[in-house]
């Protein structure tokens, strides 16, 4: 047995593990320096650059620094990793940031003490989450961590419980998306940071407070290259108004990228419809007829282009060409049920003067969720011109239920959907129409208390029938 590498601490030996202590490196410029100087100087890899959120630590003495610990974020795509959570791809893009790698892991020269190491991890472990919450807003649920075997046995790791999952295929992280290969794979150790990690981080929802974490990352567009081709040549029937100088981008192009970035979710207006437009790859924007940069790379658009299409866009022709291009992509349209509602922006202020007016009313088929048109509230008038605008440019509806709330029980908006639409109606009657209201209840047994409503319904609503 190496005596040396499984002695007993002595009592000076000792007194440093019960007394280290594990500090956060600050901000300090010079402090950072020394950090990263002892960082390139003793640690093997002489390398001290992190990639994405990190933190760095210290071990202190007496004021003397024993050992240095730096966190960054974790690694894209980590087989054996991955199937220890358990979760989809998806899920791996959208929670990843709940992951910290131990990047790097120095014990200074001149410091021989027996467990140091250990004790040093257990220390930087119990702050971490609490310290990583603190500056980037969400905590870390578990950890990883590379360990060389050819140098290390991961011993600390084993015995702060963490557990050996495999090897490594032999890449390195070099910047934010890009890896080279350094043939020498490595140790994969991982560890849950609380209980029931993993079940949290492959749930189907996360739990209220990190579902922030999820909206931070950018949604990406799965739409083929061909959908993409056929979107654009439908948005070329729009007409551009813009000048020579202003057409950075054709009109078609900036149109389909706005219809892919709401499809993912994006809806907060110009800002995030640049972040959406970064993200898309070279394929894709080439696809909607970019423009190649100095550097030979596609160019995305940036705030100001999205901002004066969305302000001088013909609504009306678009909505008609989107419906057409989901037509040609989903088959024909056979849904029975067709919902119209309002809804305002998130962020904006209907009908205030100085605010933006972004109260709208829009109709959805069901089941299949698909998009009909919309129509915005005029300043000073309410949803119900604007419903019977919605109405007017879809056009026939034989065959179908329009369902509408309470705030459209009225004949004129029921007489176009009867006579002009030729369509169904199914709304609530309320009791702010009592003489409707009494008239229904005479013409409708009441229900026998717990009897399953009507076939075809969740509820028993009224629902009356053109003649």
């Amino acid at each position: 047995m190496d005596e040396k590498r499984f002695r007993k601490p002595a009592p000076s030996e000792q007194a440093i593990l019960d007394r280290v202590q594990v500090i956060l490196v600050g901000e300090d410029e010079a402090q950072l320096a020394r950090y990263d100087a002892l960082m390139e100087a003793h640690h093997y890899l002489h390398n001290s650059e992190l990639v994405g959120e990190r933190r760095r630590y210290v071990a202190v003495f007496d004021g003397e620094w024993l050992a240095l610990l730096s966190w960054s974020a974790a690694a894209y795509h980590l087989k054996d990793r991955d199937a220890w959570v358990g979760w989809s791809a998806s899920q791996r893009r959208r929670r990843l940031a709940l992951v910290a790698n131990n990047s790097r892991f120095a014990i200074l020269p001149g410091v021989d003490c027996p467990n140091l190491a250990t004790r040093v991890l257990a220390l930087n472990l119990a702050r971490l989450s609490a310290d990583w919450e603190r500056a980037y807003g969400h905590p870390i649920l578990a950890v990883e961590s590379f360990v060389d075997g050819q140098l290390f046995r991961g011993t600390c790791y084993r015995a702060q419980g963490w557990t050996q999952l495999g090897a490594t295929q032999g890449y390195g992280r070099h910047a934010e998306d890009y890896y080279t290969a350094h043939d020498r794979p490595k140790q994969l150790w991982v560890r849950e940071l609380v209980a029931d990690a993993r079940a949290t981080l492959r749930a189907a929802a996360l739990p209220l407070a990190l579902q922030p974490v999820e909206h931070k990352v950018l949604p990406r567009a799965a739409v083929p290259i061909k959908a993409v081709h056929a979107l654009v040549e439908r948005c070329r029937v729009v007409p551009d108004w813009r000048g020579t100088k202003g057409r950075d981008y054709p009109l078609a192009g900036i149109l389909a990228m706005i219809v892919l970035a709401t499809l993912c979710g994006v809806v907060r207006g110009q800002r995030d419809l640049a972040a959406f437009a970064s993200g898309l790859s070279q394929a894709q924007l080439r696809a909607l007829l970019c423009r190649k940069g100095r550097d030979g790379r596609y160019q995305c658009p940036k705030e100001t282009s999205f901002y004066r299409i969305l302000t001088n866009v013909d609504a009306a022709l678009f909505g008609r060409v989107l419906r057409e291009w989901a037509e040609a992509c989903l088959g024909p349209e056979v849904d029975v049920l067709v919902a119209i509602d309002g809804k305002a922006q998130c962020g904006s202020t209907p009908h205030c003067p100085d605010e933006q007016k972004a109260q709208l009313v829009g109709a959805v088929s069901f089941p299949s969720g698909r998009s009909l048109g919309c129509a915005l509230v005029e300043e000073k008038s309410n949803e119900i011109p604007a419903a019977r605008t919605v109405l007017k440019n879809l056009g026939p509806l034989d065959g179908k239920i329009v369902g509408l709330d309470a705030l459209h029980t009225n004949q004129e908006t029921l007489r176009t959907i009867t006579q002009d639409n030729g369509a169904d109606f199914l709304l609530p009657v309320k009791g702010n129409h009592p003489t409707l209201h009494q008239a229904a209840a005479e013409s409708f047994p009441a229900p026998t208390p717990g009897a399953p409503p009507p076939s075809g319904f969740a509820a028993a609503p009224v629902r009356y029938r053109r003649k």
